[in-house]
């Protein structure tokens, strides 16, 4: 898999995304994990299912702690990291029911999460799936992935 590609060029077209529309994909790695994955729906529904998780449990905690900066990006990642655990081991208990539970990294949902908490999950969604996308069509054009 062309990891150090993929990662690359969801840096630079992060970067630029940012600077021109103000929205963040969830972390400027994110796009590059995410486009290697867009063949196997059933990591991207775990992947998302864990930084849900991730999300509303610290927005959960937020009403009794104070939870901002730093300190909510480390609770994110964390949660992110139990939340990831969690879903593998949800759906390795229940083989046939549930789609492969395998989830992008272990820190990929924390930082999914935290964006959706800073500019919204809409904007978050939509950039991540945007570039994704972008990455994954320019890996195919480049020869460095297969098409599906």
């Amino acid at each position: 898999m062309p990891v150090v590609e993929a990662i690359a060029i969801g840096l630079v077209a992060g970067f630029f995304l940012y600077e021109w529309f103000g929205l963040s994909p969830g972390g400027f790695v994110v796009p590059g994990y995410v486009a290697l994955y867009l063949d196997r729906p059933g990591v991207l529904v775990a992947t998302a299912g864990a930084s849900v998780l991730a999300w509303g449990a610290v927005r959960l905690a937020s009403r009794w702690l104070i939870l901002y900066g730093r300190r909510r990006f480390a609770l994110m990642v964390l949660v992110g990291f139990g939340a990831q655990w969690l879903v593998e081991t949800v759906a390795a208990h229940h083989r046939g029911a549930l789609p492969p539970g395998e989830v992008i990294g272990y820190i990929i949902p924390g930082l999914i999460a935290n964006e959706a908490e800073r500019q919204g999950v809409l904007p978050t969604v939509s950039a991540l799936a945007v570039l994704s996308v972008g990455v994954r069509l320019v890996l195919v054009a480049a020869g460095w992935l297969e098409v599906w």
